[in-house]
């Protein structure tokens, strides 16, 4: 457990001489301790941004150790490289909302991981179109709330829902919405609602198989490696920041039935990955692709 004297900064600004100099200089000329650095410039490949990317782990004096009193002490560093900055107490913990359809694997996953401490965060409520896993929930004691949407509702309908979600969002000041197959397309109102700050698993290595069943037509086409990918929810349906993939091997001795056993598995394993990376402040969004200090 972080001491309440602990924090991670994280920043991103035009690639320039002497960034850290200067971040590392008003640390410690405030009195901070530097625990863990992780830097990377974005400046070698054809497509490169040409962006710096920092991330900070360090404890403040005590008489500094709040965000509000801390925040201020990079105005100047902001204003004179141009950087988007955040600052992150880690004895608070993040506060995740979770969101399910009728597949549960990755539901239970993540709340094993939260109950056993591998997963450090607050959990204060779950959101489902179905009823299923409102016993699961009941027996983690956390708050199940079932927003039904029936099949083929009109868009109105489907906003509405979103709606709620979006209340719930801002009454349990949550700070990450997690798809853990959330199988409903979300309106493009939604997804800016939630920039930022939710995460999908797709259940595909993408670019991949799309649409209904795709084990089955990954057995179909004869596949010897099945994965998954977590990124983050954009208006463009599946096309989001990439955060973590992984795959497995399978070979011609499999069903279909087990590459989704498989697949399963590893859905569970990049979606907990993606999740705690977020948590810890590992990612940074990059134009459209992401830098992971991990």
């Amino acid at each position: 457990m972080p001491s309440r004297h602990e924090f991670v900064l994280t920043l991103s600004c035009p690639d320039a001489k002497g960034i850290v100099h200067a971040v590392s200089g008003l640390l410690f000329q405030a009195g901070c301790n530097i625990i863990d650095s992780q830097q990377f410039g974005d400046v070698l490949a054809s497509d490169a941004t040409g962006l710096f990317f920092l991330r900070l782990h360090f404890e403040a004096p005590p008489h500094l150790a709040d965000v509000a009193t801390l925040g201020p002490l990079f105005t100047h560093l902001r204003e004179q490289f141009g950087m988007r900055t955040a600052l992150h107490a880690l004895a608070r913990k993040p506060r995740v909302l979770l969101m399910v359809s009728k597949h549960g694997h990755c539901l239970n996953d993540l709340l094993f991981r939260w109950r056993s401490g591998q997963l450090d965060v607050e959990i204060p409520a779950i959101v489902s179109n179905h009823p299923d896993y409102a016993d699961l929930a009941a027996s983690y004691g956390i708050p199940f709330h079932h927003l039904a949407l029936p099949t083929g509702a009109p868009a109105e309908a489907k906003r509405a829902q979103e709606r709620q979600v979006e209340a719930l969002v801002e009454r349990e000041q949550v700070d990450l919405v997690v798809l853990a197959r959330y199988m409903q397309i979300l309106s493009g109102e939604f997804c800016a609602f939630l920039e930022g700050r939710a995460i999908n698993i797709h259940h595909s290595f993408l670019p991949s198989f799309k649409g209904a069943k795709p084990y089955y037509q990954a057995h179909e086409r004869g596949v010897k490696l099945i994965g998954a990918t977590a990124h983050y929810v954009t208006a463009e349906l599946d096309e989001g920041p990439i955060i973590e993939q992984d795959v497995a091997r399978v070979d011609h001795t499999l069903s279909p039935e087990d590459f989704t056993a498989v697949g399963r598995d590893v859905e569970c394993v990049v979606l907990a990955r993606a999740v705690r990376w977020h948590v810890e402040h590992r990612v940074l969004l990059n134009g459209r692709k992401t830098v992971v200090f991990r």
